[in-house]
């Protein structure tokens, strides 16, 4: 009878205990479950500064996408960009960065440095590859647009302070590790108890003790075998008394105990698997960004769409300050000259249209130091040929703008370049090459200014290439018709203007400007020289006594072999404009 009672008290404990874990584990996966989200707010105290820099580690803290609110009075934006690039823009300027998250969760880490008091606006600078722009409110979803890191800067317009009132919400951890094994222990647990109450005494393993035991009692005493064992043997574990033990339920018991917490085992080692830590993405991806390419491709194709839309402007008013914001030193000069003669010349042709649709292939560099040079080859409506556009950042605070158009040669293959951030080098740098970039244009300007040039077998043109060939009789020509006059030429390289990009094949393409120099004296006195329309147009004047020059802009393009080639440099692409003409 006793037996009984204790078995279905152990019983109703086991169920009670076993519903109470079960509700543990359901109730992890349901009314206990921890938020999907949880948002910080910046302090209200934070002192006020014209820029403010969202630290890139924000982005994968805790791994999902970050929602941003911003409220602030009128306008403002929030641009986003390499670190770097947000980085050198911010520059000296005063400015908060929102760094981290406090330790409970509902307050953003603000830090200000102190600095310049205001900056130029940030609105359309090349260095965001993406911003978007609000009037009161805006909620954003920061996602990468590209492998690697990412930082945001929130600005006004540079001179008023930006907003203050920020919100971050990071996806919440809701991992649940103990519900599972809370549930299976919890199952388990009542099952005991279940077993307990149906299983009979004499079910079940141990069923022969007990069986004896009611033998023995309704046996006449007599009928008892005498016994020699001793007092310690009668004592020995998992030696059956006569005592009510209940051996097959404890055996059922640690059987079901043993599994559940086997099962616990199982489930937290599940939970607990590693996975990839931000914090390991962003060193991994933080070591790659000195070598990301310093433009992705939305960001070349606004930048170019730009450049066109400034050029064409320019073009069809003939007024260079149409093309100032987007284009400068050598196609600067060159069209603004054009645009001179073309005014009182009628019959003077317009230099090729700059086009940013049919874009053939770009150049993107990976030097991550200013300033910053990419390539474009396109051939839209009115190229004749493709041609080959050189684009210059000077620096972070201005926007990349045209420097040269050169058009290919004919019969000349543009050398094949990786697309995904390449190697610059510095003009002077030799290595791995036959010819520094320094080098192959002043073997350029020396095979152009003399027919029998040292360079003549070692820097060529393709089978239908014209440049080098014109080049020389135009000069030629002016001396058999110029009677009356000397003449010399000169071509030179500006070594400010010179570009180098290493090619697939461990070659380079050097890019640059020569200065072609016409000069002329007359031979004796009273002996008068003339020049052409397009440079009187420039000199003020058709003839001159004294004598004149004629300075030309030259753009070209050398494709260098790698060190080991026997091949001969060869100019891939290259043109000149009229920039000069004056009187001695």
């Amino acid at each position: 009878m006793i037996g009984n009672i204790l078995r279905f008290k152990t019983a109703v404990a086991l169920v009670l205990l076993g519903l109470l874990t079960l509700l543990a584990g359901i109730g992890q996966k349901t009314f206990w479950a921890p938020a999907e989200s949880f948002t910080a707010t910046a302090p209200a105290d934070a002192k006020a500064a014209p820029l403010t820099v969202f630290d890139q580690k924000l982005r994968t803290l805790h791994g999902g996408t970050v929602k941003i609110n911003v409220k602030g009075e009128g306008s403002f934006l929030l641009a986003a960009g390499r670190p770097d690039d947000v980085n050198a823009w911010v520059d000296k300027t005063a400015h908060n960065t929102v760094s981290g998250v406090s330790d409970d969760g509902k307050a953003l880490q603000l830090t200000h440095t102190d600095g310049e008091a205001t900056a130029p606006s940030p609105a359309g600078s090349d260095l965001w590859v993406s911003a978007e722009n609000a009037s009161g409110e805006l909620n954003y979803s920061w996602t990468a647009p590209a492998d690697g890191d990412w930082s945001l800067l929130l600005a006004a317009d540079g001179t008023k302070p930006a907003p203050a009132s920020i919100t971050m919400t990071f996806p919440n951890d809701t991992s649940t590790p103990w519900a599972v094994p809370f549930m299976m222990v919890g199952g388990l647990l009542i099952l005991a108890g279940a077993a307990l109450l149906v299983l009979k005494p004499g079910s079940g393993p141990g069923a022969r003790v007990f069986a004896g035991a009611r033998d023995s009692a309704g046996a006449p005493p007599a009928a008892a075998k005498p016994t020699d064992t001793t007092a310690a043997e009668r004592n020995a574990p998992g030696r059956s008394t006569g005592r009510l033990r209940r051996p097959g339920v404890v055996g059922v018991i640690g059987v079901l105990t043993a599994a559940a917490v086997t099962g616990t085992g199982v489930a937290a080692q599940a939970g607990q698997t590693p996975s990839p830590s931000p914090s390991t993405s962003s060193t991994a991806a933080a070591d790659k960004a000195p070598h990301a390419p310093v433009l992705l491709d939305a960001q070349f194709r606004r930048i170019l769409e730009q450049v066109s839309g400034a050029v064409d402007a320019g073009d069809a008013a003939k007024d260079a300050s149409k093309l100032q914001p987007r284009v400068g030193q050598t196609e600067l000069e060159v069209r603004t000259q054009n645009y001179k003669i073309r005014s009182q010349v009628g019959s003077y042709g317009a230099r090729m249209p700059v086009r940013a649709t049919k874009l053939l292939t770009t150049v993107v560099t990976q030097q991550r130091s200013w300033p910053r040079s990419v390539l474009a080859v396109t051939q839209g409506e009115g190229n004749v040929v493709p041609q080959l556009l050189t684009l210059t950042q000077a620096s972070p605070r201005e926007n990349y703008k045209l420097v040269g158009t050169t058009p290919l040669q004919p019969g000349t293959t543009f050398p094949g370049i990786a697309r995904g951030g390449i190697e610059t080098l510095a003009p002077s740098a030799k290595s791995g090459l036959t010819y520094s970039g320094e080098e192959a244009l002043a073997g350029l300007g020396d095979r152009l200014t003399s027919a029998d040039s040292g360079f003549k077998d070692k820097l060529v043109e393709g089978a239908s290439s014209p440049y080098i060939a014109d080049t020389l009789a135009y000069q030629a020509d002016a001396v058999s018709t110029g009677v009356n006059g000397t003449f010399s030429f000169t071509h030179k390289p500006v070594p400010e203007n010179t570009v180098v990009f290493r090619t697939a094949d461990g070659g380079a393409l050097a890019l640059g400007r020569l200065n072609f120099a016409f000069d002329g004296t007359p031979k004796a006195p009273g002996d008068k020289l003339t020049i052409g329309d397009d440079a009187a147009a420039l000199a003020g004047g058709k003839e001159t006594g004294t004598g004149m020059v004629l300075t030309f802009a030259e753009s070209v393009a050398v494709y260098i072999p790698p060190t080991g080639s026997t091949d001969p440099m060869k100019l891939v692409a290259a043109t000149r404009g009229l920039v000069g003409a004056s009187f001695k």
